[in-house]
């Protein structure tokens, strides 16, 4: 009959008995290997009063010459007051716009120098780095007129960056279209139209040439003035596209009886020969009369 053997007796294992816990950077034996330096603490301890330092002044310096700070961001946002020309008989306005589908908004800078045409338009971000022939961007205005050398931009944005033509088309930096700067139509610089700076479209004078009607029928009578046997003239405002057609009609002085009404439906079928400006079409803003007289 067999013997069942029990398996040998394991010796248990010995107790081992962990080491005292030691800081690192308390202990500064030399057998300690992470041992704090002294040169360490005072480096780190100078780092810090300098940098402490810097930031006093500087706040200091900013609370001491605030006004200057204010009015200097102040001009780089708004002040545009030496290049506006003020409406007059004598002076044109205008302005323009453009933009390259760009998602963000055109970035603020000067617009390029002014010229009596342009040839290129200009541009924050440049499509074509390597044009066959290369001729310096500009837009259309009085040559006069020059803005501080700075990258170009639209003045009157209020984006820093990052750079951008602006959300217009027909390239030029804007939101709208004309090759020109701003939110404008046109080459100039500005929200009017045609060209130039300074909002608006385009006055008579100033080298401007006033549009003259090629058809023009006469309006019709309202049925309340012709049975009161009524008659006056409307004036009315309105802008002369640089196609000839007329638009934005406003009434400047009513005569009532409905035939403010009669005159601008008529007035809206007329065409004119366009205003130029340096033999180049432009939209102006003109009155007309409208008289209503019975025969």
């Amino acid at each position: 009959m067999p013997v069942l053997e029990l398996p040998p007796e394991i010796a248990p294992r010995p107790t081992v008995k962990p080491p005292p816990f030691r800081l690192c950077i308390v202990d500064q034996s030399s057998s300690n290997p992470y041992r704090a330096r002294p040169s360490a603490f005072v480096l780190s301890f100078v780092l810090n009063i300098v940098v402490l330092v810097i930031v006093v002044s500087s706040g200091h310096w900013m609370v001491t010459h605030r006004q200057a700070i204010r009015q200097q961001v102040v001009s780089l946002v708004t002040d545009l007051s030496p290049y506006i020309l003020q409406p007059s008989a004598t002076q044109a306005g205008g302005g323009g716009g453009g933009g390259d589908r760009d998602k963000l908004a055109a970035s603020k800078g000067s617009p390029p120098k002014f010229q009596r045409e342009q040839i290129t338009p200009p541009a924050v971000v440049v499509r074509n780095e390597a044009p066959k022939l290369a001729v310096d961007p500009s837009v259309v205005g009085p040559p006069n007129i020059t803005f501080p050398a700075n990258s170009i931009g639209d003045p009157l944005s209020n984006v820093l960056g990052p750079p951008s033509n602006g959300t217009g088309s027909g390239r030029g930096i804007g939101s709208r279209s004309g090759g020109g700067v701003g939110s404008g139509r046109g080459p100039g610089v500005g929200p009017g139209e045609g060209g130039g700076i300074g909002g608006g479209v385009y006055k008579v004078g100033g080298g401007v040439s006033a549009p003259k009607p090629v058809f023009s029928p006469d309006p019709e009578y309202s049925d309340q003035a012709r049975k009161a046997k009524y008659q006056g003239t409307v004036v009315l405002w309105l802008i002369v596209s640089a196609d000839g057609r007329p638009r934005d009609i406003r009434v400047a002085r009513s005569v009532g009886m409905g035939l403010d009404e009669k005159a601008i439906e008529a007035v809206r079928t007329w065409r004119f020969e366009p205003a130029q400006r340096d033999g180049q079409p432009v939209a102006v803003q003109v009155h007309v009369e409208v008289t209503f007289h019975l025969y």
